[in-house]
């Protein structure tokens, strides 16, 4: 998979390197009313790629690192309610529980008035 990152990357160097060549004349880039500024092509196309891709990239990495912290915490988290469900549970005798119902007797008195 590294092997075909790279061979992706030196394409489209070659390609950005053949296009800048190709273009290299100079612009005129009117920036406010009386500032012109003159520049080659290629570097403005580059200017503004960066001016696009660098707030986004700088966005991504804050969510990254967002997310990442929150998923060590849950990491964390977890592995503790792991060691709780698996500790070994003492067992304490108790009392014998009457599981017997009462008699219907028992329920009523028999005594008349």
């Amino acid at each position: 998979m590294g092997i075909l990152r790279t061979i992706i990357w030196v394409l489209l160097t070659a390609i950005l390197v053949i296009f800048a060549m190709a273009n290299w004349i100079p612009v005129t880039v009117t920036i406010w009313p009386g500032q012109v500024l003159d520049t080659k092509l290629p570097v403005l196309i580059l200017t503004a790629f960066l001016i696009g891709s660098v707030p986004m990239w700088i966005a991504l990495r804050t969510t990254r690192w967002s997310m990442k912290r929150r998923l060590d915490a849950s990491e964390r988290q977890a592995a503790d309610l792991r060691a709780l469900a698996n500790r070994p549970v003492e067992v304490t005798p108790t009392a014998p529980v009457n599981d017997v119902p009462p008699t219907p007797t028992d329920l009523f008195s028999t005594d008349k008035p």
